[in-house]
């Protein structure tokens, strides 16, 4: 056996869940001795996490696996694409093994087939950070608190691929947090594919953390995370009605006040025939007691424009409901068949691309005059940050309202400052999506 420390070349595509599959790969093969290297050719093969959600990320993915192939040769495929093997041998055919999402044995065992560990690594003495590998920077970290998805959306396939709810342990969950914010990590993402509905799937267990009961549940595990003295910022929240518990929280300040919720449409009939839950009617009247409760409260959102079946009525209907709802943060997709999914066979007519331009183009003026307007009324107040980046120019930092990579920033200009800090800076001025900020 050579002493060379065998090496990973690793590309990882898709979205925050993904990243964590990543991070959990990379962790255990850190910890059997494995150097992860950022170039193709010094690695000794190269994983592929793919993104199969909607049809340019398919393509996306296949492109990254065919580069990897091009230029290193020795390719393992995993992730959401994986659950397709065909399609990606089809056009690939040398990839060493495909793997689906979560499957972190196979991958592992694929890159030990490839090149075997080194035997003389004892990961009980060899240095591994107790965190793991992050790809985030030190100072956030997304916290996984569940797998899978118990709807039936017809645009998506994520529960054909990732299977029904299965939620972590909340005290595994909360222990895990424990080690990041003891790693330096001062904001927890909370991910899953849907938070609100997280415990369902175990009747809310009872479990321990620290020799204290906790219920495996949203507003259990919220408050337990709330005493870290981290930021706490919630995703991919379902607007059921357990969501109006946590608000309280986010007003007490032992939360950030920030929802990321998918509300898809506002059209009862477009909501229906996506099979989402559709109390849009409800929605509003719980949108302003909410803000009422907790008046700095953020709103992120994505809808789909273009829904097969979608008339000019529907599309009208839904900007009409942005201007009541006033989202701050609001991304937009223009609906694409995705292979498998259920909206392929509801037999509604489908929306001509020419028309999904042009409402794509409409929805995100409409609502960009919502989101600037929003962001000039912050303007002359006060508010804490967490710096993210800090070059010669000054600092790039986030406010309670941002979420990293998705939402805005907030330019501050010091280089008096480094990542990771949390400072204090009065707002001096914003565009459509970001502000500037001094120092206070």
């Amino acid at each position: 056996m050579s002493s060379a420390t065998p090496k990973v070349g690793f590309v990882s595509l898709g979205c925050p869940k993904a990243t964590v599959d990543s991070e959990r790969i990379l962790t255990q093969l850190r910890m059997e001795g494995y150097e992860i290297v950022p170039t193709y050719q010094d690695a000794d093969v190269v994983v592929v996490n793919t993104c199969g959600f909607i049809d340019s990320a398919k393509a996306e993915s296949l492109d990254a696996i065919g580069e990897a192939l091009a230029e290193n040769g020795k390719v393992i495929v995993t992730g959401c694409m994986g659950v397709a093997e065909d399609s990606i041998r089809d056009v690939h055919p040398s990839v060493l093994a495909v793997t689906g999402p979560q499957q972190y044995e196979q991958v592992v065992n694929a890159v030990h087939e490839v090149i075997p560990p080194k035997t003389e690594h004892n990961p009980l003495i060899d240095l591994v950070p107790p965190q793991g590998i992050k790809l985030t920077p030190r100072h956030y970290a997304y916290l996984k608190i569940s797998e899978g998805c118990n709807h039936t959306c017809s645009f998506c396939i994520i529960p054909s691929m990732r299977g029904k709810l299965v939620s972590r342990p909340v005290g595994d969950v909360l222990s895990e947090a424990e080690r990041l914010v003891k790693a330096g990590v001062k904001e927890l993402l909370v991910i899953s594919q849907d938070t609100s509905a997280y415990g369902v799937d175990l009747k809310y267990k009872l479990d321990f953390w620290n020799g204290q009961p906790v219920k495996t549940r949203m507003l259990e595990l919220c408050e337990a995370l709330s005493s870290m003295g981290v930021w706490v910022r919630l995703h991919y929240v379902y607007p059921y009605p357990n969501v109006d518990d946590v608000i309280p929280l986010m007003a007490a300040g032992k939360l950030l006040p920030y929802l990321d919720i998918p509300f898809q449409h506002a059209s009862p009939k477009v909501l229906k025939s996506m099979k989402r839950p559709a109390f849009e009617d409800k929605t509003l009247a719980r949108i302003k007691k909410w803000r009422e409760i907790c008046p700095e409260l953020t709103i992120r959102s994505t809808f789909i424009v273009g829904f097969p079946g979608e008339t000019e009525e529907d599309f009208q209907y839904l900007l009409d409901w942005l201007t009541e709802a006033q989202l701050d943060r609001v991304g937009c997709f223009q609906y694409s068949p995705v292979e498998g999914a259920p909206a392929n066979e509801l037999g509604l007519e489908p929306v001509p691309d020419d028309v999904k331009q042009e409402r794509w183009e409409r929805f995100m003026a409409h609502q960009q005059a919502i989101s600037s307007a929003r962001l000039q009324a912050k303007i002359g107040l006060e508010m804490d940050v967490l710096v993210d980046e800090v070059d010669g120019e000054g600092a790039v930092a986030r406010s309670w309202a941002d979420a990293p990579e998705i939402d805005g920033s907030v330019f501050i200009d010091s280089t008096n400052v480094k990542p990771g800090d949390k400072v204090r800076v009065r707002i001096v001025d914003a565009d459509e999506y970001d502000m500037w900020g001094e120092l206070v």
